[in-house]
């Protein structure tokens, strides 16, 4: 592993914000934030209900190199002193992750420094190590709005998946807004804001508790919620409220069943020696009743809970910089021919989960 200084550049375009960081790796393995860009693009989907894949990568094609040029200046650094570029290489949107792919091959050819592809998902995984200077093992729970799933993280490139979701991820909701949603689950921040100001008078349905692998299905929840709107409409505020209300204590039960289950199957795999720490990260990290589950469960099995900021949970290229310059640390890198993937699972060897199908 090299023992000196990396700076490394990181590009995000998996989805729908474009960002564009600076990060320095010290001789000793802790990180430095020397700047974080984001320029998002919530204005150009709001008529859509959701992310549009096209617009978003045309979006990134105009915000990239603002981004990293914003960048390199706030990091007062000339692009010369790089030691390497980085890049989401997937999960995502496939037409975003080319033009962000594209851009870091282009700019480490021209350079002549290494090339680091980096899975969304594992930038995610190893963002502790940035913000906690956490080391290997930890338990994962990555709750986005793409993937929900509980992972044993043992080193850089090195994951056991314990469990998924069998069909809908967690975030769903809060990132997406189909029509049969949108008088339910507000969009954005809304979807944690909203149950503050509800009552959870609604049973719904706990999905998966009590089952021997740590596994979560939600589809059935958000249908029971659907149901229960139906049966109150026309909804007032208040109704929306308490639904959302319900909604979220029904997910906090799940999650903190789902978790306990995967801390006990974590000390059984790795024995009584391993630090028993569980790492929650991904957008649905900031939702503040979830932490606050996580962190009751956490302490009743002896866990110590981290979660990184709010804004290293949620898409941004200092997480994608970091795990570049974990990579490159341990001299792994790529060549011009890496590919942009639109599913990149962290454990490609994990046993099939019926139905998770690209979820797994």
């Amino acid at each position: 592993m090299t023992e000196r200084p990396l700076t490394v550049l990181g590009i995000e375009t998996s989805c729908d914000e474009t960002a564009a960081a600076v990060v320095r790796r010290d001789a000793r393995g802790r990180g430095e934030i020397l700047s974080n860009v984001v320029c998002a693009q919530l204005d150009l989907h709001a008529a859509y209900g959701g992310v549009v894949p096209e617009i978003a990568a045309r979006a990134h094609v105009d915000l990239l190199d603002p981004a990293i040029k914003q960048a390199l200046a706030e990091a007062s650094l000339d692009v010369a002193e790089l030691d390497g570029v980085a890049a989401a290489a997937g999960p995502g949107l496939i037409g975003g992750l080319i033009v962000g792919v594209t851009t870091g091959k282009a700019m480490a050819l021209g350079l002549d420094k290494p090339f680091m592809a980096v899975n969304h998902l594992e930038a995610h995984a190893l963002s502790a190590g940035l913000t906690d200077a956490l080391r290997f093992p930890y338990l994962l729970l990555l709750v986005s709005g793409g993937h929900t799933q509980l992972l044993i993280v043992k080193d850089v490139g090195v994951y056991e998946r314990l469990g998924t979701t069998l069909d809908d991820a967690l975030g769903e909701p809060s990132t997406r807004r189909p029509s049969c949603w949108a008088s339910v689950i507000p969009a954005g921040p809304r979807w944690s804001d909203t149950p503050r100001e509800g009552r959870p008078a609604s049973k719904l349905p706990r999905p998966m508790m009590g089952r021997p692998e740590p596994h979560f299905s939600l589809a059935g929840l958000k249908t029971a919620l659907r149901q229960e709107a139906t049966a109150r409409a026309p909804l007032s505020e208040q109704d929306i409220a308490d639904l959302c209300a319900s909604f979220q204590e029904a997910v906090a039960d799940v999650v903190r069943d789902r978790a306990a289950r995967a801390m006990e199957l974590y000390e059984e795999r790795l024995g009584p020696g391993a630090q028993n720490v569980l790492v929650v990260a991904g957008g649905v990290a900031a939702n503040q009743r979830l932490r606050a589950a996580l962190d009751e469960t956490a302490n009743v099995r002896g866990f110590r809970l981290v979660v990184p900021p709010p804004a290293l949970c949620t898409d941004n290229a200092a997480m994608i910089a970091w795990a570049g310059a974990e990579r490159l640390a341990r001299g792994l890198v790529d060549d011009m021919a890496a590919p942009a993937r639109a599913r990149w699972p962290l454990d490609p060897d994990a046993p099939p989960a019926l139905g998770a199908g690209v979820k797994a």
